[in-house]
């Protein structure tokens, strides 16, 4: 058997074939996976899954095989906040890793109570993670890893968005970053969340899900509509994390997490939320209204104009329950609205966020992009623009 083509034109088609970079010299093998045995090119290629062996038909180009370096399987974890669920993890070698590679290779790893540094890649003998006590370092561990896998899912099934950028690739964690350290947050630099252990008395860990939502909706809206991180471009930039934080809640439907309209409330230890989405004045210093002055608040201030927006437009005004939480959401022009679902209203801003707003934009201009999403997806005559643009005339944004 003479091969037609050279190694480096195998390696090309390779490459071009898993749409990934090729690594190493390709080498002639025989495949014998068909009746007939065929000359192959073996060779390797990075790709966003992770690294692939590939083999490569020597005379057509065609790829005849392919297989993960690593091999992905499902282990459990028990988390603090989650309590017990699956996850995909990487069997390399005889070593369990806490890396997803059918989710871009999202990771965890711990930081040791350190702020610099890369961390510790979490690995395990049993594929067995966590065990819910805040004793055993994994645990936390296990809440990130639940909440990128959770966000991650839900931007695909609902959006059909392929990760945070939409290439594939996916983010790690960072967990028991610092000491006492009472934030999270996301970074462009890396590409990653950071996510405090608390205090151990007025706050717990911010590793919960809607924390983790809303950090990578930041990632998500900075590879969009890129929102100026001040003023009302800064109070949207916060809203839109709330918001889609919330609708993964929703979409988990975790047990342990019950899903709900209130930001934070597993973090402050108390129970007390960090921000409330029916009537976002309730913390004393978020706007549930629109004026000339929103622009000059705290961005998780402003915030709430759109967290009260997409509250009415979701759920309605007045009194409801849901998942047992109670609310009460006032307007501002003692109107009444009645609202279309978390779907419809979470498809009508996730399409304005990625195809109509812009890094300047304002509250007169995100309700402007939500009514034309509404048009594009349900029509100018439809009950959801209707609603929409109720729902932005209640929070005086007319």
């Amino acid at each position: 058997m003479t091969p037609a083509l050279t190694a480096t034109t195998a390696n090309s088609a390779a490459a071009a074939a898993l749409k990934g970079t090729a690594t190493g010299t390709a080498t002639l093998a025989v495949s014998t996976r068909e009746a007939v045995p065929t000359l192959v090119y073996r060779t390797a290629v990075t790709t966003a899954e992770g690294l692939q062996h590939v083999l490569v038909d020597a005379r057509s180009g065609a790829v005849v095989e392919k297989w993960a370096e690593e091999q992905t399987v499902t282990g459990t974890g028990t988390g603090y906040n989650v309590g017990t669920v699956t996850l995909e993890t990487t069997l390399s070698g005889s070593t369990y890793q806490l890396k997803d590679p059918t989710r871009g290779n999202t990771y965890t790893v711990d930081m040791n109570n350190r702020r610099i540094g890369s961390g510790t890649l979490f690995t395990d003998a049993d594929n067995k993670w966590g065990t819910g006590a805040l004793t055993d370092r994994a645990t936390l561990g296990v809440d990130a890893q639940y909440g990128v896998s959770e966000t991650w899912d839900f931007y695909q099934q609902e959006f059909g968005r392929n990760g945070i950028a939409d290439d594939g690739v996916g983010s790690y964690n960072r967990v028991h970053y610092g000491n006492s350290y009472l934030n999270a947050s996301w970074s462009d630099t890396c590409f990653c969340m950071t996510y405090g252990d608390g205090n151990g008395s007025t706050y717990n860990p911010f590793v919960t899900l809607d924390v983790a939502g809303h950090e990578m909706t930041h990632g998500v809206t900075s590879r969009t509509a890129g929102l100026t991180y001040s003023g009302e471009s800064g109070g949207l930039n916060e809203s839109y994390s709330d918001i889609m934080g919330t609708l993964v809640e929703f979409y988990s439907n975790n047990v342990k997490d019950v899903a709900d309209y209130l930001i934070g409330e597993k973090v402050v230890a108390s129970g007390t939320p960090l921000r409330w989405m029916d009537d976002p004045s309730k913390d004393g210093s978020s706007a549930k209204c629109w004026s000339s002055t929103v622009k000059n608040l705290d961005v998780h201030y402003s915030s709430g104009v759109g967290n009260h927006a997409f509250f009415l437009l979701a759920v309605g005004s007045g009194a409801h329950t849901v998942n047992g939480v109670s609310y009460s959401s006032p307007t501002c022009n003692s109107g009444t609205v009645t609202g279309i679902g978390n779907e419809a209203a979470g498809a009508i801003f996730y399409r304005a966020l990625t195809t109509y707003l812009t890094s300047s934009s304002n509250y007169s201009a995100a309700k402007t992009a939500t009514l034309k999403a509404a048009t594009d997806l349900y029509g100018a005559s439809s009950t959801e623009y209707a609603a929409t643009a109720a729902a932005w005339a209640a929070v005086s944004v007319s």
